[in-house]
């Protein structure tokens, strides 16, 4: 089965409809009448989610109208979820050189200063985007997070969750304890603020690219039709100017002209304003999960040095992406790398969240500073 039919499965089943998996790729469901009425079926239904539908079945991709009903279907029901992972946590065999592999550091210096199993807990929000322009867009974003040290799971996510999907969840006694949150609430509000824009501009940048050309090629055409109209009219003031003194009827023609320009030259902004409007872009994005995964790990405790001050910091290997995360950015939480250390509070952060000022020029921190540039006052992009 897909994703989206073992999907819809679990969840007619969950909400005490009858269903039958059918070739290809197809469910036969019997509805009771609160599953017919949040999702508009009829009592006996075929449901398709695949390129090939089974006999008199009805399509259902993620633009389907039928969705807008799952979110009254399954209402709080598996919006906060916790599995519990046991997979095998092996011994690192060389840590050091894993480390690295993985740590970018420009500006400091780090030594290892040990390795133990530990527990820990990823939190995973999973969302919905819809984008509108002249196109329609949706689909899902992820963005996870260890909530032992702040760490994103940039580049092990995808591994993450399908080896979670693969490993039975277990009962755990004693229960591992699980990390509070590495931020306070209204600091990690505005910490998804800043990284989820980036991270949904990632998912839809070639949807974005393909819009800017239709938009650019959709301006061109305008400018080019336009121009030829200017053109013209100038063409026929400038004979006119050549004459040299002007009757009465030449005069009028040469204000016609002028005129003529004015209107074309007004009715050009007006279509480039429409243009603008029809490829205008709207984003929203909806919450639709948060997936707490608890199992073990392999921490690495590294001692980072900067001139004169240093801090500890741990990191998680972890055994089912059989992958180090990296070092955040301690402003933006970007997938980007290096990382840079400042001087003031040792952050970590990008070298764009370490760089010059655009006002003044002077380098400051960002997570040190996220109001304003302590030199001139402006506020950071």
């Amino acid at each position: 089965m897909n994703q989206l039919q073992q999907f819809f499965a679990k969840l007619l089943e969950a909400s005490g409809a009858a269903v039958e998996v059918i070739d290809p790729e197809g469910l036969e469901v019997l509805a009771p009448p609160s599953v017919q009425q949040a999702l508009g079926l009829p009592e006996w239904a075929r449901l398709g989610f695949g390129a090939e539908l089974p006999n008199h079945a009805q399509r259902i991709t993620l633009e389907s109208q039928m969705m807008e009903g799952v979110s009254a279907l399954l209402e709080e029901r598996g919006r906060h979820v916790r599995r519990v992972l046991a997979p095998g946590n092996p011994l690192l065999a060389n840590p050091e050189r894993i480390l690295e592999q993985n740590l970018d550091l420009r500006n400091a210096t780090y030594r290892l200063e040990g390795v133990a199993p530990a527990w820990t807990c990823y939190e995973i929000l999973i969302l919905r985007y819809t984008a509108i322009s002249d196109e329609k867009r949706e689909g899902i974003l992820e963005f996870g997070f260890n909530r032992a040290n702040g760490a994103t799971l940039d580049g092990m996510l995808p591994e993450l969750l399908s080896g979670a999907e693969a490993t039975q969840s277990r009962p755990i006694s004693p229960m591992p304890a699980i990390p509070p949150l590495p931020w306070e609430r209204l600091q990690f509000t505005a910490i998804l603020e800043r990284t989820l824009p980036l991270r949904l501009r990632r998912h839809l940048e070639s949807f974005f690219n393909g819009m800017s050309r239709r938009q650019e090629r959709d301006l061109l055409r305008l400018f080019s039709y336009h121009q030829d109209l200017r053109r013209e009219a100038a063409s026929r003031l400038a004979a006119l100017a050549a004459r040299g003194e002007l009757t009465e009827k030449q005069q009028a023609e040469q204000a016609r002209e002028r005129q003529r320009l004015d209107a074309i030259a007004r009715e050009y902004q007006a279509k480039v304003a429409d243009v603008r409007q029809k490829y205008a872009m709207k984003v929203d994005l909806a919450w639709l999960q948060t997936l707490e995964l608890v199992m073990p790990t392999q921490r690495l405790t590294v001692r980072i040095k900067r001139r004169k001050g240093e801090r500890q910091f741990t990191l998680d290997w972890n055994p089912l992406a059989h992958k180090l995360e990296q070092l955040p950015c301690e402003y933006s939480y970007t997938w980007e790398r290096p990382r840079e250390v400042c001087d003031d509070a040792l952050h970590l952060v990008t070298p764009a969240a370490h760089g010059p000022c655009p006002a003044c020029g002077r380098p400051f921190c960002r997570a040190c500073h996220q109001a304003k540039c302590p030199e001139c006052g402006r506020v950071p992009d």
